[in-house]
């Protein structure tokens, strides 16, 4: 069966990805599935603050065009840069959920914790674009799928939250067929306020979060582990060990033209300098700046909103 090569980047809580992919027909077929729910897990989470599904669409369908750069992973030297654009879609169902940075299905709800269990994904790097892993297999599509706990702390208005996310999944690469990659955790305390008000005027939102990137050994020796097949006289071998991949801090803004039009931009920063496999021959700086800007368009939506 004939093979395609493509490029693709997306937005994730790791980074911004870029890949070169070869694919079949049947893995052509199943793509807008995988970058439909990366869209939803991303570019609408950055377009929209997290407050409440409640008297909303149930669903929602548009397009999502967005660019930016940031590190190939955290630790890297190389950058990766690109802009696209792809449609996306939000689901809110009472289980089945598209939305709020995952896809997957939402176990109990109260008024103060969440509990879902749900998918997110993003693509990984060429190692032809990365100096310190040349030579070294590509980091391939990754998904990640497992339970997060959300926790609705504080209120301070109508419009916003202050909420603690702990979120506990297996990784699996997407390469020859699907591997299991470890397990990774990110807690997480965010405030979204869907309306800043004050001197910003209507329209505005804000979003800003401040997490810990957690992987267990196996994680962190498929980001930072070289192989001794793979150590060269400027790159010895290193065995990975289980902690903390990255400290981050983010901060999204987005301004709403009309009920249609939304734009976006973010700025986010890796403390990789504090990694527990900072001694890697692949991780070469300490920290590394990430931003973007983008939009999403609206096009339809369902008449029916959301219960809750």
């Amino acid at each position: 069966m004939k093979l395609v090569k493509l490029q693709f980047l997306t937005i994730h809580s790791e980074g911004i990805f870029m890949s070169t992919c070869n694919f079949n027909a049947l893995n052509l077929l199943r793509l807008p599935l995988v970058l439909s729910i990366t869209l939803s897990a991303t570019a609408f989470a950055q377009a929209e603050p997290d407050i409440e599904s409640a008297n909303r669409p149930v669903w929602e369908a548009g397009i999502a065009a967005f660019g930016g750069s940031s590190p190939a992973y955290p630790g890297a030297k190389e950058r990766v840069s690109r802009a696209i654009a792809l449609p996306w879609f939000v689901y809110r169902g009472d289980v089945l959920r598209a939305d709020g940075g995952t896809f997957g299905a939402r176990v109990a709800k109260s008024e103060t914790v969440e509990l879902d269990i749900g998918f997110a994904g993003a693509l990984g790097a060429s190692s032809d674009d990365v100096e310190a892993r040349k030579g070294m297999r590509d980091l391939g599509f990754q998904f990640e799928f497992g339970p997060r706990v959300r926790i609705n702390m504080a209120r301070p208005t109508e419009n916003s939250v202050v909420r603690l996310e702990l979120p506990l999944r297996a990784v699996f690469e997407a390469k020859d067929g699907i591997k299991h990659r470890g397990v990774a955790f990110e807690p997480r305390i965010s405030y979204a306020n869907r309306e800043i008000g004050g001197g910003w005027g209507p329209g505005w939102g804000l979003t800003a979060s401040a997490s810990v990137v957690v992987g267990d050994k196996k994680v962190n020796e498929y980001l930072y582990g070289v192989e001794p097949i793979f150590a060269t006289p400027t790159r010895n071998a290193y065995s990975a060990k289980s902690g903390i991949i990255t400290p981050r801090a983010q901060v999204a803004l987005s301004y709403k033209i009309n009920k249609d039009v939304r734009l976006f931009g973010f700025t986010r920063y890796d403390f990789a300098g504090s990694s527990a496999n900072k001694d890697s021959p692949l991780h070469i700086k300490d920290g590394g700046a990430s931003f973007g800007l983008g939009a999403v368009w609206t096009i339809g939506r369902s008449t029916t909103m959301a219960s809750y």
